[in-house]
């Protein structure tokens, strides 16, 4: 019923385009893994535009006749020397040719759901090289309450979970996030309308196999036009954390048993009492977020780094307040600070929360995402320079609000 389609999943070379783009530099001619390449429509965009001349792109499936699709694909287009297939299972890849650190790029559009989007991120940053990035798409909730109807498809086919979900997963399977990509509806139209066409043409009358084949492709396209509004799919940038991104430091939120601990790292960190006192003074506030004060562990289980987020706004509007970000100076530029940081902000988004407003240096926070929150008309209540106040947006389909910034009173501004 799928062959001679030009997709196996909603996407768009535009959207491919776009997550490329979200990679940031490649080498000149990047070694690319397309897992689940299907009849290979994105390792042909990836075998002609990644890096500076195209990419050298070994593609992968188990169905045989897509791979001669894109062999014969790749040949029409002079592309037959870059693109290599291989016929195997994602989930299993062995051998010298799937060796450990082989590709800077592994690409797996609408096909990782096949392992679940855990065990992908689990089974493929191996095959990664230093620097190397992971781009997948994922089908996901795009609304916090589905419908009954909507999960009546879903659950018992495939647990879809939010973007903020899908973000904390990343990041606590030791990815940063370098990017996110929300597929428009006309990817699924790219896929559903010849989808559609081809159901049209068959009876199932054919086989067994293709009646009950049939049959659920129906009942897909009929929830997508019914519930199509409650999920969608989502593109993921990632790239695995670094020693100095602070892999060796595991981080969790702090207990009861952690204040005194809290304040003399921060009291360590800054060489002075204020940042110290503020922790304190926010603690009794209302502003206090429980479970949004983190901390990043040393080998002996002490306190090695402490982030704290709490709740600001923005003219009216729900924000959080990262401030302050202490680590001990005997662990400084070890990755502990960073540990702390991503954790914490995973805690966010999985809360839901959107929005992240942060003063600090501008060469240390945008390795986290963020950017100078003037670009959403964002500003402090004080003057500033511009590149020092900077906003991250955890989840984009939330509007971002312009306006000016109101701290608890803690912080005295």
């Amino acid at each position: 019923m799928h062959h001679g389609l030009p997709r196996q999943a909603p996407g768009s070379d535009a959207s491919t385009r776009r997550l490329l783009s979200l990679c940031g530099p490649l080498p000149e001619r990047p070694r690319v893994l397309d897992l689940g390449c299907g009849p290979g429509r994105s390792a042909l965009l990836l075998a002609a535009e990644a890096g500076a001349g195209g990419a050298e792109v070994t593609a992968v499936d188990l169905h045989a006749p897509f791979l001669e699709e894109l062999r014969a694909a790749a040949a029409a287009r002079g592309l037959g020397d870059r693109v290599r297939t291989a016929l195997a299972d994602m989930g299993s890849l062995t051998g010298e040719d799937f060796e450990d650190g082989c590709f800077d790029l592994v690409w797996a559009e609408g096909s990782a759901y096949i392992l679940g989007f855990d065990a992908a991120l689990a089974r493929w940053k191996r095959l990664l090289a230093p620097g190397g990035t992971l781009v997948l798409t994922e089908c996901q909730w795009t609304v916090p309450e589905p419908s009954a109807g909507a999960r009546a498809f879903w659950d018992p086919h495939y647990a879809l979970r939010t973007t903020a979900g899908n973000l904390a997963a990343a990041q606590a399977a030791g990815y940063r996030v370098l990017g996110v990509h929300h597929l428009p509806d006309a990817d699924w139209a790219e896929y559903y309308g010849p989808l559609s066409e081809r159901v049209r043409t068959l009876s199932g009358a054919e086989s067994p196999a293709m009646a009950a084949a049939l049959a659920a492709t129906r009942e897909e396209l009929d929830v997508r036009a019914r519930h199509g509004h409650e999920y969608g799919y989502t593109g993921y940038v990632l790239r695995p954390v670094t020693a100095g991104d602070g892999g060796a430091w595991p981080a969790r939120p702090e207990t009861a048993s952690d204040a005194a601990a809290v304040r003399e790292v921060n009291l360590a960190a800054f060489g002075t009492p204020l940042e110290a006192d503020l922790v304190d003074a926010l603690r009794t506030d209302g502003s206090w977020l429980p479970g949004l004060s983190y901390v990043a562990e040393a080998p002996d289980g002490s306190v090695a780094a402490h982030a704290l987020l709490t709740r600001c706004e923005v003219d009216g509007v729900p924000a959080l307040a990262l401030a302050p970000v202490a680590a001990d100076p005997a662990v400084q530029r070890s990755g502990a600070g960073s540990s702390v940081v991503r954790a914490l902000l995973a805690a966010a988004r999985e809360r839901g929360e959107s929005l992240v407003l942060v003063l600090g240096h501008p060469e240390y926070y945008p390795r986290f995402g963020f950017v100078p929150a003037s670009h959403f008309g964002i500003r402090a209540p004080f003057e500033v320079p511009d590149g020092a106040m900077m906003a991250l947006v955890l989840d984009d389909s939330v509007p971002v609000p312009a306006g000016t910034i109101g701290y608890p009173a803690p912080f005295g501004v």
